[in-house]
């Protein structure tokens, strides 16, 4: 239990990052006002400045960044100019700390802390899926709310998974190839849908989150992500066009369903794939 407690206080301070990423990366409005940085413009947007109101743009105090519990304390609102404070701020942190939980409750199992030569590799084990995990809520939140799916998640997951395919072949001896051809063949497939729709049925941030897919799904897991994603998708804008939410020409959101395809593959891939054989 002390365990779990842990793992979620964690997973909070990390939610309050995935805010600061989510929002500067979606709105992208910090490095207009940093232009006298120039030596710091290669640095991505969440990484530069101190986090601040949305409405008055007063930096914050640190204890009035503490996940969760500022929010509490302060009754949703700044200390400075008292606006109310979006309810996606606590509920981002609330949400990477029940996520967090969930997968060490899922991996749980295949780690071992104590050995002298498997402790290393369970922990970066655990931390790295954890990183990805962040990484996916981020991507998910910020197409839903922006219909943007944010770089630098998908560059650190990228880099995550490289780190991590490293540390298996290292301490296993092991890799799977297959999953540098499925990150180059699913990335190479939306290429060619924005090229068959001109750039109206996705977007080069669905090119660059398959790639991330591939990367940690390999073959044939990645065709089950696909699939699940289209079908999915496929259903949600039906229901949406049927309840007169969207119409037939809007756009759709389609990285969330890529992360549940993900996430369903990442689950279910092995169980479907013993079903079959």
């Amino acid at each position: 239990m002390i365990t779990f407690l842990f793992i979620f206080i964690i997973g909070l301070c990390v939610g309050s990052f995935l805010n600061v990423l989510i929002y500067r990366e979606a709105i992208g409005d910090l490095r207009s006002k940093m232009k006298d940085l120039r030596f710091k413009n290669w640095l991505p947007t969440w990484f530069l400045g101190r986090s601040y109101c949305d409405y008055c743009k007063k930096q914050l105090m640190w204890y009035d960044n503490i996940p969760l519990f500022s929010f509490l304390l302060l009754k949703g609102k700044c200390r400075f100019c008292h606006k109310k404070i979006s309810f996606q701020y606590p509920l981002i942190e609330f949400l990477t700390g029940i996520e967090f939980v969930w997968i060490y409750f899922l991996i749980q199992s295949n780690l071992n802390f104590f050995s002298r030569f498997e402790g290393f590799y369970s922990f970066s084990t655990l931390f790295a899926w954890l990183l990805l995990g962040a990484c996916f809520l981020a991507i998910f939140v910020a197409d839903i709310k922006y219909q943007i799916i944010p770089d630098g998640a998908v560059f650190l997951g990228i880099l995550i998974v490289l780190i991590k395919l490293w540390f298996d072949y290292y301490f296993t001896g092991m890799i799977d190839f297959s999953v540098f051809l499925s990150a180059l063949g699913a990335s190479l497939f939306f290429l060619l849908l924005i090229f068959l729709t001109s750039g109206k049925g996705m977007g080069f941030g669905d090119v660059k989150l398959a790639l991330l897919m591939g990367l940690i799904l390999g073959f044939p897991k990645i065709l089950m992500a696909l699939a699940f994603a289209f079908l999915t998708g496929a259903i949600v804008g039906v229901i949406l066009i049927t309840a007169r939410k969207k119409k037939l020409k809007s756009k759709i959101a389609f990285g969330p369903f890529l992360i549940l395809g993900t996430v369903f593959a990442l689950i279910y891939g092995e169980k479907i794939l013993s079903f079959l054989k």
